[in-house]
């Protein structure tokens, strides 16, 4: 299958790349593994959102050109209107989006308020197991009654009202909240809630996984789960303008020389499953894909001691960025494991003994920022002054090691380490961990686990130490700290067992409240609490090395903005 993906990825290229067809303005784009869905309600994972995205819009959406990440309307008209203490937010929608023409919509079929009540009945109506259901979950007025009542009855779909969601007309929704949730403007920017037409959700039985009703700059004109799926320009596509303004960097680079501009300016959009790195770094350098996230593997091919391109790649014209994620990582404890998770002191040994600057080097080649806080860079309230209350420090490590009650280890059972997969690089990643325990006395074992099988022992319990992460879902604190809260053990996402009275209290204020100094200022007093305990040892933020070909204009990346492909341009070559 993987060399019948790519025979047909070269005839792609090849029938596609002739002066003639150039003009096109064709964009060409590869992703690393098969696609999960087209079902906005169930895809939760960067391939499918790189698929969708292209097509679905919402309500709100990132300003492209702007950090920290900021709303803007796309579907909506406006920001929302927030009333009652911020419990009823009415929203405004444009008239006048078509939905990409399909037989069993009318040719006339706009998006009205009811498409935006019927994805979100999509996410609560349990058949539909959707991803984004823990977003609206004790949060919309009579939503969880309505989840209850319906039940499997796929009929009651559109028949069961739900007291909290109303369309007042076509081009107006009220949502009620039980209290008020900050949070619920980025739920309306993330695909879980993209308009879903009632005539599709009865033409297909609630089964959207395998074509798209969608609103977007691109359609969908050819689609194979494991090999590729390929785009056509919306010509009604109206919806949305390049932005007009942006940050520095944005300033800095030329990046506003469009504003105003209709989009999308590529006429044409094709993403290629490729799931060998090796194959998609050759297609990228041999000009035949426009854009390369370089893996750990090709930092050497592409990067010198430096960090800055090659000059062989300089000739070529390739230009890089240098681009800050919302994924970050840690060493985790289980707060209830009788060893680990209650000796504070055997913790803080561990955190002087693992020396986080040499993991970096070693399993990111230096391309990862050394962690100095609990939050990443990017969401509003993080402290790039902000230090960790543990270093590396062997003889500390020691000492703290005596002071547990462990003098050189003695007496302490061994500690099992999981990783979080089976491959070379988790292999090596465990090895490195055992062998800093090692140093300070402290016996260790690694565990090697599939994906699927770490992330079910960590739901039950069964992890002692282990390596952890987390990719932020929308840049607010909220969705870090809710990691760290009693009411989210699992099967939450609370997997550390931490539990902080403390912490959960102040919690509860900062989820309600809006970006702001008094914000700010409970989100430190979390992080100290944390940092005291310590059920984390933080190690690094991730960072992307992301390459493009010379005739690539506009692209600015970001691993949260997945609808980035309608602004790109290609520019013409001399």
């Amino acid at each position: 299958m993987k060399f019948l993906s790519l025979i047909l990825f070269f005839v792609l290229i090849q029938s596609c790349t002739s002066k003639k067809e150039s003009s096109a303005k064709e964009l060409f784009i590869s992703i690393g593994a098969e696609i999960s869905t087209l079902d906005p309600a169930t895809c939760y994972d960067t391939v499918c959102s790189a698929i969708i995205s292209n097509s679905y819009e919402t309500l709100y959406e990132y300003e492209y050109l702007k950090r920290p990440y900021q709303l803007r309307p796309l579907i909506a008209e406006d920001m929302p209107q927030i009333e009652e203490g911020g419990k009823k937010i009415t929203i405004k929608i444009k008239k006048g989006i078509p939905y990409h023409p399909q037989d069993f919509l009318p040719k006339d079929r706009h998006v009205t308020a009811q498409d935006f009540i019927v994805a979100i009945k999509r996410q609560a109506f349990i058949p539909t197991q959707g991803k984004g259901w823990w977003l609206f979950e004790n949060k919309i007025v009579g939503l969880d009654q309505w989840r209850k009542k319906v039940g499997s009855n796929f009929e009651s779909i559109l028949t069961t009202d739900i007291e909290g969601l109303k369309a007042i007309d076509d081009n107006t929704l009220v949502i009620k909240l039980v209290r008020p949730f900050p949070q619920l403007q980025f739920a309306l920017a993330m695909t879980f809630t993209s308009p879903i037409p009632a005539e599709a959700l009865l033409h297909s039985k609630n089964d959207l996984n395998l074509y798209m009703v969608a609103t977007g700059p691109f359609i969908l004109k050819d689609y194979n789960p494991n090999q590729q799926a390929i785009f056509d320009k919306n010509p009604a596509y109206h919806t949305s303008v390049y932005p007009t303004q942006g940050d520095r960097f944005a300033n800095e680079q030329g990046l506003l020389k469009d504003a105003g501009k209709s989009l999308p300016f590529v006429e044409k959009l094709s993403i290629v499953v490729m799931k060998e790195q090796q194959t998609s770094w050759l297609n990228f350098m041999s000009g035949k894909i426009d854009l390369l996230t370089l893996t750990k593997d090709y930092y050497q091919a592409a990067l010198g001691p430096d960090g800055k391109l090659l000059p062989e790649l300089v000739k070529k014209k390739i230009q890089m960025q240098v681009a800050p994620t919302l994924i970050y990582w840690w060493l985790s404890f289980n707060m209830k494991d009788p060893v680990v998770g209650k000796n504070l002191t055997l913790r803080q040994a561990i955190a002087y003994g693992v020396d986080t600057e040499k993991f970096v080097k070693l399993f990111t080649s230096n391309v990862g920022q050394k962690a100095n806080s609990i939050y990443p860079p990017g969401i509003p309230g993080y402290n790039p002054s902000a230090e960790l209350p543990y270093k590396y420090d062997l003889k500390k490590a020691k000492e703290l090691l005596a002071k547990a009650g462990y003098p050189e280890g003695k007496g302490l059972a061994e500690i099992t380490f999981d990783v979080r997969g089976n491959s070379t690089l988790h292999r090596q990643i465990a090895e490195f961990v055992v062998q800093e325990l090692q140093a300070i006395g402290i016996k260790s074992k690694a565990s090697l686990n599939t994906f699927p099988v770490f992330l079910e022992r960590s739901r039950r319990g069964e992890l002692q130490f282990w390596n952890g992460g987390w990719v932020l879902d929308y840049p607010d604190a909220e969705n870090i700290i809710q990691l760290l809260t009693s009411d989210n053990f699992p099967p939450g996402p609370n997997y550390a067992h931490y539990s902080n009275k403390k912490v959960d209290q102040l919690f509860e204020k900062i989820r309600y409240l809006e970006d702001s100094p008094e914000k700010f200022k409970l989100m430190e007093e979390v992080e100290n609490e944390v940092n005291r305990d310590l059920p984390w040892v933080m190690l690094y933020y991730t960072r992307n090395y992301i390459l493009s070909q010379s005739k690539v204009g506009n692209f600015r990346y970001s691993d949260i903005i997945a609808n980035n492909n309608k602004y790109i341009k290609i520019v013409d070559q001399p």
